[in-house]
């Protein structure tokens, strides 16, 4: 089981084009790298936004909120509540299993296209942060990331921070990660009231 404290806002409409340029000329290692371009199939349970079951790339995930944590502040333009996320990832080596046909055709699973920008961050031992490759091995971290979503044929933009680590560090680093993002970030602001994850947000779309 993966254990993850995170901090997300969504917004609707194309990820505005300040925003790209401030991530990526102050975020990530490679400003000039490829953005990840997938697609997603998400099971929409009305009412319920501490659950969240998703395909992706040929696997099945089950992702459950499993406390409700601080309002972060970090200056004037970003405010959000973070969230305790527990995710069971199961894999068909056989490639049988777990497949968007399965579901095709079915109101009940939503599909949402996905193109993101993400950065791997470590966390030391005295809460300094310094981005490294994605596939670096690390024990303490938070991953950065914000992503174009189109679902429904509507727009959608995301930041989102996953931190992950000790159990009594895993808040600090992604508040240390979050502080070393938002001291450069001079853009528009990050509201509390548009903070909360995936589940909800796909309330807020098929309603």
């Amino acid at each position: 089981m993966l254990i993850s404290n995170e901090l997300r806002w969504f917004y609707p409409g194309k990820l505005p084009d300040n925003i790209q340029v401030w991530f990526c000329a102050n975020c990530l290692i490679d400003p000039l790298k490829s953005p990840e371009e997938r697609e997603d199939i998400y099971l929409y349970s009305p009412g319920c936004d501490y659950l969240g079951i998703k395909l992706r790339q040929g696997r099945l995930e089950v992702k459950w909120r499993q406390a409700e944590l601080d309002v972060m502040d970090f200056g004037e333009l970003a405010t959000g509540k973070a969230e305790k996320w527990g995710k069971w990832l199961c894999d068909d080596s056989k490639g049988e299993s777990f497949q968007p046909a399965i579901v095709l055709g079915n109101p009940s699973w939503i599909t949402v296209q996905k193109v993101r920008y993400s950065q791997l961050f470590q966390v030391f031992a005295d809460f300094s942060v310094q981005a490294v490759a994605t596939n670096e091995p690390i024990d303490n971290g938070c991953s950065v990331e914000i992503t174009n979503l189109a679902v429904q044929e509507n727009a959608w933009w995301s930041l989102a921070f996953e931190a992950f680590g000790e159990d009594s560090r895993r808040q600090e680093n992604l508040k240390a990660t979050a502080n070393w993002v938002f001291h450069t970030y001079r853009n528009s602001t990050l509201a509390i009231a548009d903070s909360f994850g995936y589940p909800h947000w796909l309330g807020l779309i098929c309603r």
